[in-house]
């Protein structure tokens, strides 16, 4: 009776060999009952992306994690366990039946999990995408994609994203060092407040922005205008706010990365040199750094100083202006006059829109825009900015003060700053443009064209 009780439990085990390694030899799929420990991995249907365990640069840590699996260069796009990584090779990645994730070590030490869901038969797939999912069996929708949890990488077809019901946003978090892939310093996401743009901070500290979407580009990027090789995707209503991108020949292989140096950076894998390409990357200079030139003050990369205040403003700080300090930013030197309605405004070309985080922003055309700022005696400044295909104009109302102001040789926007008549003068601005009681009064000033 034991014998046949053991043979029988023998051609059992024997039956279910093969059903493992099919399942391993399968490449990127697995289910409840599967294990993935560390040595094996899952590899997407086309090669592209791999998931399995490594250990970065001079780390004894064995994280979890997703890279691109055809190129020369280990090069990690996502990791599970980033504050809690294995401290040997023990780690197993398992799916229980109601479609929860577990990473564990032989002991049952839990490292990271994810929450579990309501669907039936999960299945936990590696896509061509990179997008780690969890499905059910032939269901369309994902319980849970690695995609809705960012690392420190935005890859083609990801969301940077915010919703402004909720609040919940999609960052990307830098890795705290190349060996140690926890969170680091520095953190990028979508700003939705007023008109949204991406910002950098370090900690609580903000250090740098993408100004607001302008119609294909971001106000302080207007070299995205050259960049054929990509599609970029902005939208923003009342709901969701998000930024993508994709590249138009798939072969191009392209990320965007927050590094543990503090810069977001574009990179572009180069194949016969066998590297990443930086193709752009920001902070690029010290305009690029938040509110360097305080309130009211403009930065030029091009000029020395690089600093100086609006026409109609002066620093507020002489003496720290002097010393090429120029955070303390400026204040007008004399008061609007509202109620009378004499006030205009001073056009600064190729700038780089002020920070819109307090703006207000309307569909109307460029004289209701001018209006509305003038009827408004809070209001400091305007700005249009042109939608794609064939979207109505949008009006972008500042309130109160103008921060993180700098101008470009070319690609910027057109901002117009609100002026007292005694300070629209004849000589530094490109153009002027008089109050909304004399609308057509727009005519091209004396002097030099520098801003």
């Amino acid at each position: 009776m034991v014998g046949r009780q053991r043979r029988r439990e023998s051609l059992v085990f024997a039956a279910l060999i093969p059903t493992l390694i099919a399942l391993s030899a399968a490449g990127d799929t697995f289910v409840p009952g599967d294990r993935l420990e560390d040595g094996g991995s899952l590899v997407s249907s086309d090669g592209s992306f791999k998931l399995g365990f490594f250990t970065p640069g001079k780390s004894n840590f064995r994280y979890l994690g997703i890279w691109y699996n055809q190129i020369s260069v280990q090069t990690v796009v996502w990791v599970a366990n980033r504050d809690s990584p294995l401290p040997n090779r023990t780690g197993i990645l398992s799916i229980s039946i109601n479609g929860s994730l577990s990473l564990s070590d032989t002991k049952g030490v839990a490292y990271w999990s994810t929450p579990p869901t309501r669907v039936a038969g999960p299945v936990a797939k590696l896509l061509d995408d990179a997008n780690f999912v969890v499905a059910g069996a032939g269901e369309g929708e994902y319980a849970w994609q690695s995609f809705d949890h960012p690392t420190d990488t935005l890859l083609p077809g990801m969301k940077l994203w915010v919703d402004r019901r909720t609040g919940l946003t999609k960052n990307l978090t830098s890795w705290k060092s190349d060996d140690d892939l926890g969170t680091g310093d520095y953190t990028s996401f979508l700003d939705s407040r007023g008109d949204p743009q991406i910002i950098l901070v370090q900690g609580s500290k903000q250090v740098w922005r993408s100004g607001p979407w302008v119609g294909g580009r971001f106000s302080g990027i207007p070299e995205m205008r050259s960049y054929g090789i990509f599609n970029f995707s902005f939208v923003s209503n009342a709901d969701v706010a998000y930024y993508q991108f994709s590249t138009r020949n798939k072969s191009v292989l392209s990320r965007l990365a927050v590094q543990p140096k503090g810069l977001i950076e574009r990179l572009v894998w180069i194949q016969g040199v066998g590297e990443w390409n930086v193709f752009w990357s920001g902070p690029r200079d010290r305009c690029d750094a938040f509110g360097y030139c305080g309130i009211f003050g403009v930065c030029d990369a091009n000029e020395s100083p690089m600093c100086r205040c609006l026409q109609g403003f002066e620093p507020k700080s002489p003496e720290n202006w002097s010393l090429r300090d120029g955070k303390d930013g400026c204040r007008r030197r004399t008061a609007l006059d509202c109620q009378n309605g004499t006030d205009g405004f001073l056009l600064l070309a190729n700038a780089k829109l002020p920070d819109t985080s307090g703006v207000m922003v309307n569909e109307m055309a460029t004289e209701e825009c001018r209006e509305a700022c003038l009827r408004n005696c809070s209001c400091t400044a305007y700005a249009m900015k042109e939608m794609m295909n064939g979207g109505r104009s949008s009006c972008i109302l500042w309130s109160g003060v103008l921060a993180d102001l700098r101008v470009y040789d070319d690609g910027g926007q057109d901002l117009f700053v609100r002026l007292a008549r005694a300070d629209i003068g004849t000589t530094g601005e490109k153009y002027l443009q008089l109050g909304w009681n004399s609308s057509s009064r727009v005519f091209r000033a004396g002097g030099s064209d520098h801003l």
